[in-house]
């Protein structure tokens, strides 16, 4: 565990170890939850598909594409759930190619109506 106090700036960094040095990673989706088994119930979302949901929620320069690093402000559910879990799904994709999830960041997803 990590003990931080609440609005504490917390950074994190998340490395991509492969053999391919034609790789990039970014964040797409990182959600938190009081319980470390359960990411559906009660969660809260702090980037979503590229987005950013959190106010926070910041992107920090790397020094390599195969590196992201991101930040927030700690914050707690509600006093009586004492920790907070921390899950990420990051998108890996090929160094340069900009229709690619990487490069393209925050897209907004739109659903149409199938009628004529």
């Amino acid at each position: 565990p990590y003990y931080v106090d609440m609005n504490q700036n917390l950074f994190l960094q998340a490395s991509l170890h492969s053999s391919d040095q034609k790789l990039v990673v970014s964040v797409d989706t990182c959600v938190a939850s009081p319980n470390s088994s359960d990411f559906r119930t009660m969660i809260y979302e702090l980037i979503k598909n590229g987005c950013p949901r959190d106010s926070t929620y910041a992107l920090y320069p790397s020094p390599r594409g195969d590196v992201a690093r991101f930040g927030f402000n700690a914050f707690s559910f509600v006093d009586r759930f004492p920790s907070v879990f921390l899950q990420c799904e990051l998108a890996v994709c090929r160094y340069q190619d900009y229709s690619s999830h990487c490069y393209q960041g925050c897209v907004s997803r739109f659903k149409r109506n199938a009628d004529s």
